[in-house]
């Protein structure tokens, strides 16, 4: 039985490690424009309990291991292998928590226009300080503290078409 279960669970693992890596890198390849991205299972050790490796090569840069990309390369690489992980079984919600933190204006847009695809069949909330995202969102939210004490949240929901163009709704309340 117990045998059994272990070829069923290997079996699966690789089906799934093989298509998680094939959304990786098409994933990556599309954020970076360009270059180069691979999921490897650690060498000499049973597919169970092998770790893996994440092999990068940006574009015009030699391939290299990912403690020598810059951090907004790193950020965009993580974003890449979350993404590559999601389209093999989408979710209805994801939370993502800055995750545009440390890249710059081009990524968060290259990071935005892949956000918006995937709104079509999955709703995302984003936590972030990043105007250009807040620029695209279809509804925020935001908490203040104008007197000691005392936070308000505000709530904005725009009617258009999420890109920031739409007239907004501001509802405010008081929380102790």
């Amino acid at each position: 039985m117990i045998s059994s279960i272990n070829v069923t669970t290997r079996e699966k693992f690789r089906q799934t490690f093989e298509a998680v890596n094939e959304q990786f890198s098409k994933v990556y390849t599309r954020l970076f424009e360009g270059g180069k991205a691979e999921l490897r299972l650690e060498e000499g050790l049973s597919l169970l309990e092998a770790g893996v490796e994440i092999l990068v090569q940006p574009p015009g840069k030699k391939l290299q291991n990912l403690n020598l990309l810059s951090g907004g390369e790193k950020a965009l690489t993580a974003i890449a292998f979350l993404f590559g992980i999601y389209l093999i079984k989408p979710s209805p919600i994801c939370f993502l928590d800055e995750v545009d933190a440390a890249l710059d204006d081009i990524n968060v847009g290259r990071l935005l226009k892949m956000l918006r695809e995937f709104t079509q069949r999955s709703q995302f909330v984003l936590i972030t300080h990043n105007k250009r995202t807040m620029e695209v969102a279809d509804m925020m939210y935001g908490i203040t503290m104008e007197t000691p004490g005392v936070s308000k949240i505000v709530s904005v929901k725009f009617n258009g078409n999420g890109n920031g163009s739409g007239k907004p709704y501001v509802q405010n309340s008081n929380h102790a």
